[in-house]
């Protein structure tokens, strides 16, 4: 029988992984490329999230403001691209970072080509940044829905990023970093339970709070879903990408990473059964689509921090339980008197929390070990403590990205032409017509040709429109 290929060692004196001209800079991975490939596969299902989140974002919101959420997710996308280019990948995960944040030592992505990664030394390091890149970029798209129906673009794309700068890259390295305090603490978090999930629903909650809420003139239609079916295929574009979040966080092709495909899928079902369960009750015998819709997403929010730790049906336990107690949060905006109509901190944030928290309790040894090389227990196998370690992370996570968050858009209002809202009045005809030049969501012609023949639409841009110079009047 043949050995096994030996994996490859980092080498400080080809940071780079090599000159390529004049060596072979693949030979290191022969035997091993299954690994990267597979990583691959997982970044590009990741992608997948970004038009997901676009979709489902813009099925929430009224129509008059859903296409600058669609637009929103390429943006942000764009411009969080760009940052972690810039600085974003040095700032979480060189190699010389203290315990807080990294340094510049791979700005504009110095010598990240096809050295063994930080995270795996099974990956050339450019494939581990574009995989830790759409990381990023989906928890800045996430955290724009608080943002939803009256915040103007231009100032979320520079809030995006800053906010990718000065609250993602320093909790990633805290949190993934081999230097990083939580790191070596250490709490558990396979996937981004903290820094997508808690980082990105307190981050809505501060945007929510900061821009106030939205204006309400007694429209039927407020806070209602414009179009359950871009909801829909919203979750399912998420859903699907999941796949490859969860599944390719191990770093490798080990059973591990298949493990944690499979309690994603699980997780998922199990939170549309805890979501609905309570919904059913609480609605006395009715379901909802978007309610569905929304338990699948906790159950995968629930199961991020866990999928690698846990067996197939504690993933369908915590999935469950973090679907139900999302579902049970229905009205924590009223509570809080923040409109952060996106349910961006029931969902992330407090699904987040859940997931941590479970994390600590149900994580087993065995289940890690499937890579052949990881050893992570929880108090599930005698280590109590654990769930201390996960309680400091989602209050250290909570804490710096509501604060911080809160510095940012406070810093950012009171600079001279950066209105963070949209006026009173483009804020009632809508976002789309404000902000954009002649689009509309959806076939927008047929509101044209009534409007010519002087049938106006109920909640139409056009009955918006006419409503705003009515007052004006």
């Amino acid at each position: 029988m043949s050995s096994a290929p030996t994996p490859p060692e980092y080498d400080p004196a080809k940071p780079n992984g090599g000159n390529s001209l004049d060596e072979d800079v693949n030979a290191q991975y022969a035997g091993l490329e299954v690994h990267y490939v597979y990583l691959m596969v997982c970044a590009f299902l990741v992608w997948l999230i970004i038009p997901g989140i676009g979709f489902l974002y813009s099925g929430l919101a009224r129509r008059k403001s859903s296409l600058s959420l669609l637009f929103q997710s390429f943006a942000v996308a764009a411009v969080v691209c760009f940052q972690w280019m810039f600085w974003g990948y040095s700032l979480a995960y060189s190699r010389t970072a203290n315990a807080f944040i990294g340094d510049l030592a791979n700005f504009g992505l110095k010598n990240v080509v096809a050295a063994p990664s930080p995270g795996s030394v099974l990956l050339p390091e450019i494939v581990f940044c574009l995989y830790q890149m759409l990381f990023c970029i989906c928890t800045v798209v996430l955290v724009t829905g608080g943002s939803f129906e009256r915040g103007r673009i231009l100032p979320s794309l520079i809030f995006s990023f800053c906010w990718a700068t000065i609250v993602y890259c320093p909790i990633a390295c805290w949190t993934w970093n081999a230097n990083g305090w939580l790191y070596n603490l250490p709490s558990l978090d396979f996937a981004g339970g903290g820094p997508v999930h808690i980082a990105s629903g307190w981050a809505a909650l501060a945007y929510a709070f900061v821009l106030g809420k939205r204006v309400h003139k007694g429209e039927k239609l407020h806070g209602k879903p414009h179009n359950t079916t871009l909801v829909f295929i919203g979750t399912v574009f998420i859903w699907f990408g999941w796949f490859g979040f969860n599944g390719g966080s191990a770093l490798n092709a080990s059973v591990r990473s298949m493990m944690a495909a499979f309690n994603t899928n699980t997780a998922a079902c199990f939170g549309v059964l805890g979501w609905t369960l309570v919904e059913y009750i609480r609605t006395k015998g009715h379901f909802s689509l978007v309610g569905a819709c929304s338990g699948a997403i906790a159950g995968l929010v629930g199961i991020t921090p866990a999928a690698g730790f846990v067996s197939v049906w504690i993933a369908g336990l915590i999935g469950f339980l973090t679907g139900a107690i999302c579902s049970s949060a229905k009205n924590i905006d009223k509570l809080l008197r923040i409109d952060e109509g996106m349910d961006v901190f029931k969902l992330h944030g407090i699904g987040g929390m859940c997931g941590s928290f479970f994390t600590g309790i149900f994580a087993q040894k065995w289940v890690s070990a499937l890579d052949g090389a990881s050893i992570y227990e929880g108090a599930l196998d005698g280590v109590g403590v654990q769930v201390g370690r996960q309680l400091a992370e989602i209050c250290a996570i909570s804490a710096y990205s509501f604060t911080v968050t809160c510095i940012l858009l406070f810093a950012l209002k009171f600079i001279p032409g950066m209105h963070l809202r949209v006026t009173e009045e483009a804020e009632m005809i809508g976002l789309d017509l404000d902000q954009f030049l002649d689009e509309q969501i959806g076939d927008w012609s047929i509101l044209e040709q009534h409007s010519r023949h002087g049938v106006t639409q109920p909640n139409s841009v056009h009955a918006s429109s006419e409503a705003v110079t009515a007052k004006s009047a």
